[in-house]
């Protein structure tokens, strides 16, 4: 190596040391100002929730008719039923989508249909939806004493229901949108048992109140 190349090469050195510096010290401040930046928008989006708390959509059973409900040998049922769901959001400044949204019903905590979902939908702040399916289940495998039971509850003239919704929401905030939340819906509802249930399909006593759990 010669002198003349002995003299250039600190100088070249500390040359390059001090752009990488400079580089380093560029990017610490944009890593800096764009943490910041997202701690801020963190924050204020904290406070919004906590501010406006969104509270969880009622849901109430406002018709349930049963048209079929008998159980053939061996041990397979056959069943339909039309439901009306009401669906409320009870807030004043944050709307609903409902993303999915699957019902099925049981009897004595066994399925008795297969899930059918209802189609999504926007919901408004404080707007109310009606919702409708048809539950339809067609050879499903029950326990042997599922027949007895339902001519237990044909004798005493009562028949009670579950109805289950599970499905995803996302709150909405101005422009705003959360992430999806689980959510689930549990309704139980009393249905006037006739001596002949192929003659006429079976009613809901009365609405039923259902619970909402997010």
């Amino acid at each position: 190596m010669s002198q003349h190349d002995l003299e250039k090469s600190p100088r070249h050195c500390a040359s390059h040391h001090h752009g990488g510096f400079k580089l380093s010290k560029f990017y610490k401040r944009l890593f800096y100002g764009l943490s910041t930046i997202c701690i801020s928008v963190l924050t204020l989006v904290f406070l919004i929730w906590l501010i406006l708390r969104p509270s969880k959509p009622h849901f109430y059973l406002k018709q349930a008719d049963l048209y079929q409900l008998n159980v053939t040998t061996p041990h397979l049922l056959n069943s339909s039923m039309q439901i009306t769901l009401v669906s409320k959001n009870p807030n004043e400044r944050v709307g609903v989508y409902y993303d999915e949204l699957g019902v099925y019903a049981s009897y004595k905590g066994q399925q008795i249909t297969v899930g059918t979902f209802i189609p999504p939908f926007y919901q408004g702040h404080k707007d109310t939806n009606l919702l409708t399916a048809s539950l339809i289940g067609s050879g499903l495998p029950v326990a042997p004493s599922l027949g007895y039971d339902v001519s237990r509850d044909q004798t005493a003239g009562r028949l009670e229901l579950s109805l289950r919704v599970d499905g995803r929401l996302r709150w909405k905030v101005g422009t705003w949108v959360s992430s999806r939340y689980r959510f689930t819906v549990e309704c139980i509802t009393i249905m006037g048992f006739s001596q002949n249930i192929s003659s006429v399909p079976l009613n809901s006593i009365e609405g039923a109140q259902c619970s909402t759990t997010v």
